[in-house]
């Protein structure tokens, strides 16, 4: 395989894992930030971020001189045939994307492009940025090169993005012309992707989008099947694992909870919802699925209101507080909705995460931080699981009863047997269950 000399400008979550993952198959990559305290902590083999596997990669690949750092876009563009726009794309106040960072990054690859380049569009954008971006390059180049534009969406889940990376499932590319198309796939040639899938631009983006709302109403969908478990008397876990038996429907993302959080979903649902509306269609599906993910947090914070009569003054143990296991990422965790909530009906907060705890505290304000799950349930009236890391399966839950005031379990994740917890002494409250 011929390396290739590539640029990821973004450090973040898509941006790292993609220049370290990208090294790792041998290719030479420069990742760019405009962060300087991002960039020299990354000099040094330290990533801002928590991710299985990511730490070691970028060490690897820094010791090798496959991967490398700096500030500046011209940096990147030295060498490189392909540059991959990685920045994020946040929501604004209406759920449109604000594409700031992609207009600044598109002007500097425009300034800077030397020769021939393959623009690579990975940050999850709105249908038709890639033509604002090619628009862009073409009114700000200085020099009279050629570029191409391609759309690369990605599919990386937060806990296994490495793996998620260096054995895809699908590699999606929107494109305009073959030249792109044989460089990309000779890029990716190394991972043996089961699928590479070839689009247009458009198509391209939109399947991020539509794939992630999806993902999104499979999760809402069981979600309003457990609230009508619950007043039937079934179980939403058993009814669940009957639909994924089907292969039309399949069990991934069919388990009731407290819904979904992350960066991803919430925000791409949004963005997909905005730009329907933009072209003329009322997705009011999307709609009701954010309704339903909502609803989840009050219907969870009520069940404890209910279960102790009533939260003011009461001592609340929260255990989790990323969205999700394997990660510290707390952008739009439920976490931080429900203890809002809880703290607004007067509850006190007692939480503890294994990873999350530190970006955690710049979002919520008078929780008390916990050095362990036992600490988090000293003295506790309810005790809510939150994120269902593994290792809360395997607590000492003997010991736990002896440290709570009261014996309430709230299981957000639906993670713990319920049998096995009321065999304990625990009163125990799971979702649709």
């Amino acid at each position: 395989m011929k390396s290739q000399n590539v640029c990821v400008v973004g450090c973040g979550y898509v941006g790292l894992v993609t220049g370290a993952c990208l090294a790792e198959i041998g290719h030479h990559v420069v990742c760019i930030d405009n962060d300087p305290h991002k960039i020299e902590a990354l000099k040094t083999g330290k990533i801002p971020i928590y991710e299985p596997g990511l730490e070691s990669l970028v060490r690897k690949n820094v010791r090798r001189k496959r991967l490398s750092f700096g500030q500046w876009v011209s940096e990147g563009l030295t060498n490189a045939t392909i540059v991959f726009i990685a920045v994020g794309t946040p929501p604004r106040p209406d759920g449109s994307a604000d594409l700031t960072h992609i207009e600044s990054v598109a002007q500097g690859i425009a300034k800077h492009m030397k020769a021939y380049t393959v623009v690579v569009e990975k940050s999850t954008v709105p249908v038709e940025t890639g033509e604002d971006v090619e628009r862009t390059i073409a009114r700000y180049k200085q020099k009279d090169v050629s570029f191409d534009m391609v759309s690369n969406p990605e599919f990386l889940q937060e806990g296994t993005a490495v793996d998620d990376f260096l054995h895809p499932d699908r590699i999606v590319l929107g494109v305009k012309s073959k030249r792109a198309e044989k460089i990309m796939r000779a890029l990716y040639a190394p991972l043996k992707a089961k699928k590479i899938l070839i689009t247009d631009l458009k198509s391209a983006e939109l399947i991020k989008h539509a794939s992630n709302s999806f993902l999104a109403t499979k999760i809402s969908f069981i979600n309003a099947v457990s609230r009508v478990c619950e007043r039937v008397g079934a179980d939403a876990v058993r009814v669940a694992e009957g639909m994924g038996l089907d292969p039309r429907i399949g069990g991934a993302f069919l388990r009731p909870g407290i819904g979904f959080g992350g960066f991803c979903l919430p925000k791409d649902l949004e963005a997909f919802y905005y730009i329907s509306k933009k072209v003329g269609y009322e997705f009011d599906l999307l709609s009701a699925v954010k309704a339903v993910n909502e609803g989840q947090r009050d219907h969870f914070v009520n069940k404890m209101s209910t279960a102790l009569g009533t939260l003011q003054g009461k001592m609340i143990g929260v255990l989790g507080l990323a969205f999700k296991p394997s990660t510290d990422d707390v952008r739009f965790a439920p976490s931080v909705d429900i203890i809002r909530r809880l703290q607004a009906q007067g509850a006190r907060v007692q939480a503890f995460d294994p990873i999350a705890m530190d970006k955690a505290r710049v979002l919520l304000k008078d929780v008390v931080f916990c050095e362990d799950a036992y600490a988090a349930a000293k003295g506790a009236e309810g005790l809510a699981l939150v994120t269902e890391w593994p290792q809360f399966k395997r607590l000492d839950f003997r010991r736990i009863k002896t440290l709570m005031a009261q014996p309430h379990v709230f299981d957000g994740r639906n993670g713990l047997e319920p049998a096995a917890m009321k065999a304990l002494g625990f009163t125990y409250h799971g979702m649709g269950r």
